[in-house]
């Protein structure tokens, strides 16, 4: 079976469409981890991407489209390893607002973090926020 780096790796620049058109492959995301509602590429799809790739893997899903559900998935870890799972909040740290992703590394200066992950400018990408957003590693377990 292959790792959740693997799997998000193959997904690399799938990206949202622009106007009344909707990607597919985004869509089939939410389809295939049981929200068959979703049927275009505006709902926030951080998450479902997440839960895509875990299902994918063998692993354990939060089966939730917030972000915010990955901090309970899984085993919290603090010195994260590459393809462990990145929870960080946005807009403000008590919002219900979080973004999920894979960590690849922190910036040398570890001011950053590097995150793999869906709808990051709408599209699956390695993208950098700040340190200062984390909530939480979690290494995920077989299901």
């Amino acid at each position: 079976m292959k790792t959740l780096l693997e799997i998000a790796h193959s997904q690399y620049g799938v990206t949202e469409e622009k106007g009344k058109l909707h990607n597919p492959t985004i869509v089939n995301y939410f389809k295939e981890i049981g929200h068959q509602w979703v049927s275009n590429d505006e709902t926030a799809w951080c998450s479902a991407f997440m839960n895509w790739i875990a299902l994918k893997a063998g692993k354990k899903k939060s089966g939730k489209l917030n972000a915010r559900s990955w901090l309970t998935v899984g085993r919290k870890v603090t010195k994260p390893i590459q393809g462990d799972v990145v929870v960080l909040w946005r807009d403000q740290k008590r919002s219900w607002k979080g973004h999920v992703g894979l960590f690849i590394n922190y910036s040398e200066d570890k001011k950053h973090i590097y995150v793999l992950g869906g709808n990051q400018n709408n599209q699956v990408n390695i993208k950098r926020y700040p340190a200062y957003r984390l909530l939480g590693f979690r290494r995920l377990t077989n299901t």
